[in-house]
């Protein structure tokens, strides 16, 4: 085979590939078609790319709109034996050396001002700040209530506790008395979680999932 031989040969397939400028009317309507169909398909993948794109975006964490929204109240109640609240029923046995475990004498905070929820890569940070009955109050903590119902209904609830000095101590303002505390929790621990809720004496505070 020569030259010109090949020459004839490849003449139509270039055709064929561009789609322009092409002698046979057939192989133009192919190659027209051929490129009708790429763009088709082009716009096909992006539109598949985008949509998956959004529904990974929509259920993500990162999605501010996917996370806890603003504090609200939440209604409260009030125990008289508060300040036992979370200690267990029954005395685990100790041996005859052991210390005895300090009395807990915490209660809870008169008054529950601010809950914030702040994500972080490996979960969140919970905030609270509260008031106390009368200054000098410290050791706040937020401690978290531990309920099988809560955790069935995706409940995660503190109860935010402080200890007042022995003697007595000046009522004072209001902002001298507000004190706060901050707790990590995990993504596992978030898993489920559906409403985050802080309790003091007098009220509540809640945050839920957007």
């Amino acid at each position: 085979m020569n030259y010109v031989q090949l020459n004839r040969l490849s003449t139509p397939l270039r055709g064929f590939s561009s789609g322009r400028n092409c002698d046979n009317p057939n192989a133009c309507k192919v190659a027209q078609s051929v490129g009708s169909m790429h763009k088709t398909l082009s716009v096909l993948l992006i539109s598949t790319m985008v949509l998956s794109a959004c529904s990974s975006w929509r259920n993500s964490r990162a999605n501010p709109s996917n996370w806890f929204g603003s504090s609200t109240p939440s209604p409260t109640e009030t125990s008289p034996n508060d300040a036992n609240a979370l200690l267990p029923d029954k005395a685990e046995e100790k041996g005859l050396f052991a210390k005895p475990d300090a009395e807990d004498n915490s209660v809870s905070i008169a008054v529950i001002n601010e809950l914030r929820i702040d994500p972080t890569p490996a979960g969140a940070i919970i905030y609270s700040a509260g008031t106390a009955t009368r200054q000098g109050a410290y050791n706040a903590r937020l401690s978290r209530v531990n309920s099988e119902e809560l955790a069935k209904d995706g409940i995660m609830e503190f109860t935010f506790r402080v200890d007042y000095p022995e003697y007595a101590t000046a009522q004072g303002t209001e902002r001298s008395r507000m004190v706060s505390d901050a707790i990590n929790v995990t993504t596992q621990e978030l898993e489920g979680i559906r409403l985050v809720r802080v309790k003091g004496q007098q009220n509540a505070l809640e945050s839920r999932r957007r």
